[in-house]
């Protein structure tokens, strides 16, 4: 077919012209937006955020301290003075849920930075490979396969011959250091595995970057979405873990009190006193709740397959 002029046409002015139909958001900006369209996941913010402000400011505004007691008002079920009621000791249950609350956030916040130690780990061991690979994986299957209690039950054993009185939230805090970056390194380490042998790794290589800046500046950046879920979905198990050693007496000690504590020190009265169950194990199933709605929002709102 041969070409002639009348087969090329220049474009009109107006033909020239670009209509942006919708405006460039970043990666963050989109999972963001849809993030907002889950009304589970920001309801669920909504009451993490009130949990933690009550946290902080609550205990300051309470007219009663923990640790103060009148027998007088021992057992006491809930009224306009005591919102929560009293505990055995006539404790204001109200004040006590919100420090145990500063406890048990603590610990969660703690293990959820914690395992965010485990994203350079694993990102080291998925990025060089080979024998380096092999003995960094190696150490975290001997690590795993040490049980979470025998670590707190060593720690809380050493600790209380050197400091009596701080030994159980410390002990909790070192045992969550020693594991709870594991599964964040497992996590990365396979997330790293796939993203390395992507053409931007190579484009980087053929630039000249160092393996450093290709690793925290390309690499794990890439990985943002699983550490950020992951790390989400650290603290409720966290706390959850924390009540449970706390309800068998492995967890912080008197006069402090935790969730766990308050509900461990509550089930002697369970029958004649159930009140003071009840509310602190509505607070760890409201906070368990919240953050793994908010986990599962997360989650799918980093999840570059589920953009639209």
């Amino acid at each position: 077919m041969a070409l002639s002029r009348e087969l090329f046409k220049p474009l009109q002015k107006r033909e020239l012209q670009i209509e942006i139909v919708r405006p460039s958001v970043t990666y963050w900006q989109d999972a963001w937006r849809r993030l907002k369209k889950n009304p589970v996941a920001m309801g669920s913010l909504v009451v993490i955020i009130i949990i933690l402000l009550m946290a902080i400011f609550g205990p300051m505004l309470s007219p009663y301290t923990y640790s103060e007691q009148d027998f007088a008002r021992k057992n006491q079920g809930p009224s306009a003075e005591h919102w929560f009621g009293t505990d055995a000791l006539g404790r204001d249950l109200f004040t006590r849920v919100l420090y145990g609350a500063r406890i048990s956030l603590s610990i969660g916040f703690v293990a959820a930075l914690v395992s965010l130690l485990g994203v350079l780990y694993g990102g080291i061991s998925g990025f060089v490979g080979g024998w380096v690979d092999n003995v960094m994986m190696r150490f975290v299957d001997i690590m795993y396969s040490i049980p979470f209690l025998l670590w707190v039950i060593m720690m809380m054993v050493y600790l209380r011959e050197i400091m009596p009185e701080n030994s159980g939230l410390i002990a909790m805090y070192i045992a969550l250091g020693l594991v709870y970056w594991l599964p964040m390194a497992r996590i990365v380490r396979g997330q790293i595995l796939s993203l390395k042998e992507q053409e931007f790794v190579l484009a980087a290589h053929t630039i000249g970057a160092s393996r450093t800046r290709i690793l925290l500046r390309h690499l794990i950046p890439n990985c943002m979405g699983p550490v950020i879920v992951t790390a989400t979905l650290a603290i409720p198990e966290a706390i959850f873990t924390e009540a449970f050693l706390s309800f068998i007496g492995l967890g912080v000690s008197a006069p402090r009190a935790s969730w766990g504590t308050l509900a461990s020190d509550a089930l002697v009265s369970l029958k004649s006193y159930p009140h003071l169950l009840f509310f602190p194990a509505a607070a760890i199933c409201i906070t368990l709740l919240a953050f793994n709605f908010l986990g599962d929002g997360l989650r799918d709102a980093l999840d570059p397959k589920m953009r639209k």
